[in-house]
């Protein structure tokens, strides 16, 4: 590790003095194109598709997991084995697997939100004198709560189509099943003249309600979750307390017969052990 320093070292001096470079020819080319009336040249970064950072960044961000791998890696070299490597491998996919469930979540929780957005706003506007198909339509627009079955459910209110059957099609998604109680709304309206105002006013007042709930069993069980979180870190301080003590715990686990089967036992307990508090909190979420 201290031979790669010089390496390191030469390598990051090389790249700071061409940013330098770079830097200093930038300013000549902006005042030569302005002295000829072209206006300033754009960037070599803008225009590279390797040169800006938010460009690459939502693909670092669909490949978070990989990290785990990374700092495998880092643990396997420090600990001068490979069996770190190993388990990092088999962490990616269990880490890309939360990681899509909690973008899952988030969609989840947006829809809700939007389909409750969608309620008030198509309720508002036909206060205002609007049409029920004028209302749909720019609620929708606003809020996005239909996605990609906007067109079908617009088209149907446009065209006379059966939009109570668009909106249950549009509700099988998760978030979105408030969906359902508007094509409720609207067929009632249709067949009985009942105010749809009415009741799309009841109906996001009771989805607002089941959000408020959900929010506050989360709250309730965050303290759990963090005992979880608290039960995966464990494992890390007690490494970090054996290099305070001047102890090679890395060598020791990774390295010995005894330290070998305290990590397989060791590493088992804390997998069944999360699983165990994770399935207990999640049935709570659940129920």
């Amino acid at each position: 590790m201290l031979t790669a320093g010089p390496g390191f070292a030469a390598a990051l001096c090389a790249g700071a003095a061409a940013a330098l470079l770079a830097g200093r020819e930038q300013g000549p080319r902006r005042a030569r194109a302005l002295a000829a009336g072209r206006g300033p040249e754009p960037d070599a970064r803008s225009l590279s598709p390797r040169g800006s950072w938010e460009r690459w960044w939502p693909v670092v961000r669909a490949r978070r997991e990989w990290s785990c791998l990374v700092l495998a890696g880092v643990v396997a070299v420090m600990g001068g084995s490979p069996l770190p490597l190993l388990a990092g491998a088999g962490a990616v996919p269990l880490a890309r697997r939360r990681l899509r469930a909690r973008e899952r979540a988030r969609e989840r929780a947006r829809r809700t939100e939007a389909v409750i957005a969608l309620c008030g706003t198509v309720a508002g506007e036909l206060r205002a004198g609007w049409q029920p198909a004028q209302a749909l339509f720019f609620a929708a627009r606003s809020t996005g709560a239909l996605a990609s079955d906007e067109a079908a459910v617009l088209a149907a209110a446009r065209f006379g189509g059966d939009v109570p059957e668009e909106l249950r099609r549009a509700a099988v998604r998760e978030g979105a099943e408030g969906l359902t109680g508007v094509a409720a709304c609207w067929r009632v309206a249709v067949d009985g003249g009942v105010g749809l105002a009415a009741g799309l006013d009841r109906l996001e007042a009771t989805l607002r309600e089941r959000r408020d709930g959900s929010e506050r069993l989360r709250a309730r069980l965050a303290g759990a979750w963090a005992t979880v979180a608290l039960l995966a870190v464990l494992p890390v301080v007690g490494l970090v307390m054996g290099w305070a003590l001047g102890a090679d715990p890395l060598r020791v686990l990774l390295h010995t017969p005894a330290g070998l089967a305290c990590l397989a036992v060791g590493g088992l307990l804390e997998t069944v052990g999360l699983w165990w508090a994770g399935r207990v909190v999640r049935r709570g979420e659940a129920a």
